[in-house]
């Protein structure tokens, strides 16, 4: 006898087991420079400079220019996300304003 379990949208084999599914892991800046996206890279880089500007070792300096294009990579993050909401927005509202002649077309009808 087979026993099936539902499971909640979106779930998987983490859901069922009750654990929460695992958050994707960030690439380092090598790996996102050589096989990632634009958007991976920022966020390689972003960690990184992060890192320096915590680090008691850096220099009042370095702290200026790193800080500076700390934030200048997050804007850049920011403005990609906000590209890719405003794609999946006009996506939506594509199918939304579909021809309705198009979609729900029934052969059996005739």
């Amino acid at each position: 006898m087979v026993v099936l379990h539902a499971v909640p949208a979106g779930g998987g084999a983490s859901s069922a087991s009750g654990r929460a599914p695992r958050k994707p892991r960030t690439k380092t800046v090598t790996q996102a420079a050589s096989r990632g996206t634009k958007r991976e890279l920022l966020v390689a880089v972003r960690n990184r400079l992060a890192k320096q500007v915590e680090d008691p070792k850096t220099s009042a300096r370095d702290l200026a220019a790193l800080s500076k294009r700390l934030m200048d990579i997050v804007d850049d993050i920011e403005r990609i996300d906000a590209e890719d909401r405003g794609s999946a927005s006009e996506d939506r509202e594509a199918r939304t304003n579909a021809d309705p002649g198009d979609s729900s077309f029934d052969p059996s009808t005739l």
